[in-house]
């Protein structure tokens, strides 16, 4: 697929008030409005001209590079033929075609249960477990468990399992029976490659609130198999496995979120597959679509769904759902954007470019600036020493490489990076190439 970008003629908003940007500080964009108006495989373009690398792959999204001509023309032709009809009691085929290609891709998984973003799928997969013990006859099972330093979106639910403080702070009581393992971040660990070896340990946090509250309390244990939003934590070796052998001794649903994992990212469709862990629940979204219209999804085996058909047969199974669950135009973008990872061997491209993409990160380990470097798959992250406040470095770092031509996506001092899974060497070396020369200074 060509890369080349002709000029962008976006339009210049007057008006830089009336969108109230997420995540943003409005003052400080006004300063220096950063607007992008075209894209094509790896690359944005501004509204001036400028060429940037996608080095976040959109946020964490674009899995297959932008304006896949395969995905574009299926949401074109879908738009023309049925734009919209729900699912509440009825139904189209596109949507059903859709769920049997993702769980396809799924193994051991069997259905899905369609959202419109991974906080949506977060706070779906919370009540699918809550609603699961119900259903078998343990309701007393309300506790829910998150992780330090965890992103599970910004819904009630996962802000509640989340572990980023600054995103609680304004919004006072979430859900009410929450607790929090600790996180795998461990000074023994800096500058691992791949998985660190330092940390399995702290999964028995999770025995050790089974022994506090009593496991026959605790609905569902949450993690992200590998952090990503929160800094790029990849698990600790054996983590994983821990926290999946306590869930089985006290009966707790493990829930994986693989919002950002999902769909290729560790070079397999789903990490579970990578790490060799099997959940009972997986939320999804962002590369289901490569990000062209917004879905998400709560993947969920055989034995969790079949615990909802036992109800009266004219009361629907889980009182839950969304105007938009399985929208035409979603599930049409869905379907064409599994068909063009498989295509164009999408996962087995990340799989490749893994080990040059991991060399690159670890390369800068020799730079003053750098702290400490972690990566997992197509996702890594250069964390640099704090200068002044946290942030500061992040920050300028972070104007410096747009500046330059690559974007970045700061969490505090760390620069994290997740570009689309279709990156070449020759992308890899430009992005090392211009992370060296913004560090070095």
């Amino acid at each position: 697929m060509p890369d080349d970008l002709p000029l962008a003629q976006g339009r210049i908003p007057n008006d830089l008030d009336s969108f109230w940007m997420p995540f943003t500080s409005a003052e400080m964009f006004k300063e220096n409005p950063r607007l992008i108006a075209g894209a094509q495989g790896v690359h944005y373009t501004t509204v001036d001209g400028h060429r940037l690398i996608d080095g976040t792959g959109g946020l964490w999204c674009c899995n297959a590079g932008h304006n896949h001509p395969g995905i574009t023309a299926a949401i074109q032709k879908q738009a023309a033929t049925l734009d919209f009809a729900h699912a509440f009691g009825q139904g189209h085929p596109i949507a059903f075609e859709a769920a049997a290609r993702v769980v396809d891709l799924a193994p051991g998984f069997d259905h899905v249960f369609f959202t419109n973003s991974g906080s949506e799928a977060v706070d779906t997969a919370l009540k699918i477990a809550l609603a699961y013990h119900h259903a078998r006859g343990e309701g007393q099972r309300r506790m829910l468990v998150g992780r330090e330093k965890a992103y599970h979106g910004i819904n009630f639910g996962g802000l509640s399992v989340g572990g980023l403080g600054l995103n609680k702070g304004q919004f006072g009581t979430l859900y009410p029976s929450v607790a929090h393992l600790r996180h795998t971040s461990l000074p023994e660990n800096v500058n691992s490659r791949g998985l660190p070896q330092h940390g399995a340990a702290l999964a028995d946090d999770l025995q050790r609130l089974c022994n506090l509250h009593g496991g026959h309390t605790i609905a569902a244990c949450i993690v992200e198999p590998i952090s990503g939003a929160g800094g790029v934590y990849p698990p600790p070796v054996g983590y994983l496995q821990r926290l999946r052998e306590i869930c089985d001794t006290h009966g707790i649903l493990l829930i994986f979120d693989e919002v950002i994992s999902g769909f290729g990212r560790m070079g397999t469709p789903f990490a579970y597959e990578a790490f060799g862990v099997m959940p009972d629940l997986v939320t999804c979204a962002k590369g289901m679509t490569n990000a062209t219209v917004p879905m998400g999804g709560v993947l969920a085996t055989a034995a969790v769904r079949d615990a909802f058909r036992d109800g009266p047969k004219a009361m629907p199974d889980l009182f839950h759902g969304y105007t938009y669950s399985g929208h035409p135009l979603a599930s049409a973008a869905c379907i064409a954007t599994l068909d063009a990872y498989r295509d164009g061997k999408i996962f087995e491209n990340a799989a490749t470019m893994a080990g040059p993409w991991e060399d690159m990160l670890h390369s800068l380990t020799d730079l003053p600036a750098v702290m400490d470097v972690r990566n997992c798959g197509i996702i890594g992250a250069v964390h640099l020493h704090a200068e002044g406040d946290v942030g500061t470095a992040g920050r300028a770092a972070y104007a410096g490489l747009w500046d330059a031509g690559v974007i970045v996506r700061p969490v505090g001092d760390a620069l994290c990076m997740s570009p689309p899974l279709t990156i070449t060497q020759e992308v890899v070396d430009e992005i090392g190439a211009r992370l060296r020369a913004q560090l070095s200074g």
